[in-house]
């Protein structure tokens, strides 16, 4: 989500949870005494929807409360977007409202909380999807079964996606025209990659980057480790979700999904691991991209719209973002992440989560139905600020204005690539990411620097992953 300056993706600053995540860990562990904290008379009878602030600007408000009036009269709708610069501090201020008995019925949560809400905070969605299975038929099937997999937790689901962001390949078109590039095709390698970046440091001055790409949890190193066919944490499936599959994918859209995905066992001593970071600090050595650190993406928009960047891994959301910052539809374009050992790509996806303390949860689930409609949608992501999660939403018609050409990568990076999946994040989110951002600044110094760096991630991360949230 957005509004017309920053994206969702962008508001995680390419960084790191901080210390707020670390409070959301903790205060959840609390939950039992943060639900009888209830004050009377804070209650004016509105059901409460809390956001992420700077990404619901008053427009994105004015869209949901009127769309919402028009369908529901009789429900009483509050947005309060509150105010945080990023995801870590608006998880801590959603669980300081918890504790002072101000609780929202319900929160934006992207995929870093998924799993942590429903285990702490939320309540599954289950009983509502299969009372209102019919209304729901038409949203399913607009919407690719890896998002929705992605927002269940052992068997149940906890949100229904309304947008996502891949982790797609952007590129300075002026850049490669300098290099005499041509446009990678779909089917480009990692080599091909890496001769790319050669071409565009031979044809560009000294304070031009070929590559730049940012420590963080989504599009940082991660997508280099699907594309080796590996992951930072075992990767596995929940059982159950049958319930939703067989009511509404056919058998060959809903073959091997589950109950939501697992990530457990730390695996950063893993020998294609320990590649796709050798391969990292080998560009890194070569002069083909900086060494990655965090900072606000809309310094990155800039860099790259002035062609100091030639490619960049971002989403959807670029496509509006580019546009905002002055570039043409021909200045840039995307293309998939280049295959390595596999072409798997990773996304991050939103949604609604409907807290367990509520006492409107029927009106919730009216408001999370409503916030999935396509007319809502339509209206609410008009700017390409992100990837809407409806795939009919994705037109040449949506994209003429701000582009790029290659727009239906967006949704292909899922249609064409099923096992395209979500970045790990375990109910340890917060823990697993201040390990992976940490050891990965080390670890990147230099190529000798990478095996011991490795080693000591494994030993945080373990640690981490031992811990009850």
């Amino acid at each position: 989500m957005t509004d017309s300056h920053l994206n969702r993706r962008t508001l995680l600053r390419y960084g790191a949870y901080g210390a707020g995540a670390a409070a959301l860990a903790g205060t959840a562990a609390s939950w039992d005494r943060l639900t009888g904290a209830d004050i009377p008379g804070r209650d004016d009878g509105s059901l409460v929807v809390a956001t992420l602030g700077p990404a619901y600007g008053p427009e994105a408000i004015r869209t949901l409360t009127e769309g919402f009036k028009k369908v529901h009269p009789d429900i009483k709708l509050r947005i309060n977007a509150v105010q945080a610069v990023d995801w870590s501090d608006f998880f801590a201020k959603i669980l300081t409202q918890i504790a002072a008995g101000t609780a929202p019925d319900l929160v934006y949560v992207a995929t870093e909380g998924v799993q942590l809400f429903a285990q702490r905070l939320g309540i599954p969605l289950d009983d509502w999807v299969k009372r209102d299975a019919e209304e729901l038929r038409e949203y399913f099937a607009d919407v690719h079964p890896s998002l929705v997999e992605s927002m269940m937790y052992e068997g149940s689901l906890y949100q229904l996606p309304v947008e996502f962001n891949a982790a797609d390949m952007y590129f300075n078109t002026q850049v490669l025209e300098r290099a005499g590039a041509g446009f990678p095709s779909a089917d480009w390698t990692r080599d091909d990659f890496t001769a790319l970046l050669r071409d565009m440091k031979k044809s560009s001055g000294s304070q031009f980057t070929p590559y730049f790409w940012t420590n963080r949890l989504w599009g940082g190193v991660v997508p280099w480790l699907f594309a080796n066919d590996t992951n930072l944490l075992t990767e596995s499936k929940a059982p159950g979700g049958a319930w939703l599959w067989d009511s509404f994918y056919p058998a060959d859209r809903r073959q091997g999904r589950g109950g939501g995905f697992r990530w457990t066992t730390p695996q950063a001593t893993d020998a294609r691991v320990e590649e796709a970071y050798d391969y990292l600090a080998s560009l890194i050595q070569e002069g083909l991209c900086t060494r990655p650190e965090g900072g606000n993406g809309q310094n990155l928009i800039g860099v790259f719209s002035t062609g100091r960047v030639g490619v960049t891994p971002a989403g959807g959301f670029w496509a509006g973002g580019l546009h905002l910052a002055g570039m043409k539809p021909d200045g840039f374009d995307v293309q998939y992440f280049p295959r390595w050992r596999t072409q798997r790509m990773q996304y991050g996806a939103a949604g609604y989560a409907l807290l367990r303390t509520s006492k409107k949860q029927d009106e919730a689930w009216e408001f999370i139905k409503f916030a999935a409609r396509r007319d809502t949608l339509m209206r609410l992501f008009s700017t390409n600020q992100t990837t809407p999660a409806r795939r009919s939403m994705l037109t040449a018609d949506r994209y003429g204005e701000t582009g790029p050409d290659h727009w239906q990568v967006f949704y292909d990076t899922l249609d064409k690539f099923p096992d395209t999946g979500p970045i790990p994040a375990p109910p340890q989110v917060a823990e697993v990411e201040q390990v992976l951002l940490k050891h990965t600044g080390t670890a990147l110094a230099s190529r000798r620097s990478v095996a011991p760096a490795l080693r000591r991630m494994q030993s945080d991360l373990e640690k981490a992953m031992e811990r009850d949230v």
